[in-house]
């Protein structure tokens, strides 16, 4: 093992990440980051929590009182909603059009759920049809599981429509919004969603590694009733709220040592983004993805998912015939510093996904990226 001195600083080069996640991250961000750590329970870091709790809310369009920040990524923001609200025996319908869908099926199983799958073809939105007839067949399920924006494919589904579907078979309903949270239109109270998780590193142009999470009253009406203690202490929401809302005398309970940095990062992503306006973000990333569509086309290149059920900040194409997947996805790399992403599962080899979040879904990163494709694939 070599000794310390002879290592030295890691200086990371300056990449345009247009993948699938992490996304540029905004200077402002980077500067938060970078300010002085204080305690965790120190009065003014408390005060910026709740302002923070406030901005999530507003990210999600929600007055949800357990909304907050999982101190892990929206991986742990998913196993959050799961190990919190399904007990051992209860049945899920859960989605499957992708790999995130799968990962939903997963958790439900690890806690001793029970998963009916409604599947769609990779690349496709939710079928709401399927979904009906399973809420129908299943008429002893509790909990309606679903990717809004699947990362693996780039396709979107009908949130709004799937949650009012749930709340027609009496089911709450948990949404992976991991992709889609200030990337496109999401109103968690208007659409009665129930448990929502998304992550920091998309369309919030964050640092990696926190995950704003939110619970319907009724889904803590659930959580309170639970039969058996949370599988998971460290994800047991009935005590991180003691640390996220003060108790009646005005004091929060310790729960863990919150990452103090992370959350400075992330309360400035989510001011920047109230400062633009939730509508205007949505609206750029559509605005952005026209113009990368219409670059893409005339290389010659074909989405995965129909247009209809397109996610702009996540495009998928098809890798054309006779092209390496790597090499292609290297050249990029080390000559023009530019990340794209590698296709996932069914489509691991067959297509790129090539991402427009948040501080990354601007112009001048369209024409970089149509312009250094162009030439590597020429």
């Amino acid at each position: 093992m070599l000794p310390a001195p002879f290592i030295e600083s890691f200086s990371p080069p300056r990449r345009i990440l247009m993948g699938p996640g992490p996304s540029d991250v905004y200077p402002e961000v980077l500067a938060a980051q970078a300010k002085p750590t204080i305690g965790h329970l120190d009065p003014l870091f408390v005060g910026m929590m709740d302002e923070l709790k406030a901005l999530i809310q507003y990210a999600f369009q929600t007055t949800n009182e357990m909304t907050l920040a999982v101190s892990a990524p929206g991986s742990a923001g998913m196993e959050t909603c799961f190990v919190n609200l399904v007990e051992p025996g209860e049945k899920v319908i859960v989605c499957r059009n992708g790999v995130f869908g799968e990962r939903m099926r997963q958790n439900v199983e690890r806690v001793g759920g029970i998963a009916v799958v409604v599947d769609n073809e990779w690349g496709e939105a939710v079928d709401a049809d399927l979904v009906a007839s399973a809420l129908a067949a299943n008429p002893d399920a509790k909990f309606l599981a679903f990717v809004h924006a699947e990362t693996s494919t780039g396709a979107l589904s009908d949130a709004k429509t799937l949650c009012a579907l749930a709340k027609q078979h009496d089911c709450l309903s948990i949404v992976d919004a991991v992709t889609s949270l200030g990337g496109v239109e999401l109103r968690v109270d208007e659409w009665g969603i129930d448990a929502i998780y998304s992550g920091s590193q998309k369309c919030l142009s964050c640092v990696p590694g926190l995950s704003p999470v939110s619970f319907s009253p009724a889904a803590v009406e659930k959580l309170k009733a639970r039969k058996m203690p949370v599988q998971s202490w460290f994800l047991d929401q009935t005590l991180v709220m003691g640390y996220w809302d003060a108790s009646s005398d005005g004091k929060r309970s310790y729960h863990h040592t919150a990452p103090v940095n992370a959350l400075y990062a992330l309360h400035e992503s989510l001011r920047l983004l109230a400062a633009e306006g939730l509508e205007l973000a949505w609206q750029r990333h559509a605005d952005m993805h026209q113009v990368l569509r219409h670059g893409l086309q005339r290389l010659g290149l074909r989405f995965v998912v129909t247009e209809a059920d397109r996610l702009p900040q996540l495009n998928a194409v098809y890798i054309p015939e006779g092209i390496d997947d790597a090499k292609i996805r290297k050249q990029l790399l080390e000559n023009y510093n530019l990340e794209i992403g590698a296709g996932l599962g069914a489509l691991a080899g067959k297509a790129w996904r090539i991402g427009l979040m948040g501080y990354g879904a601007r112009r001048e990163n369209v024409a970089l990226c149509l312009k250094a494709l162009e030439e590597v694939l020429a």
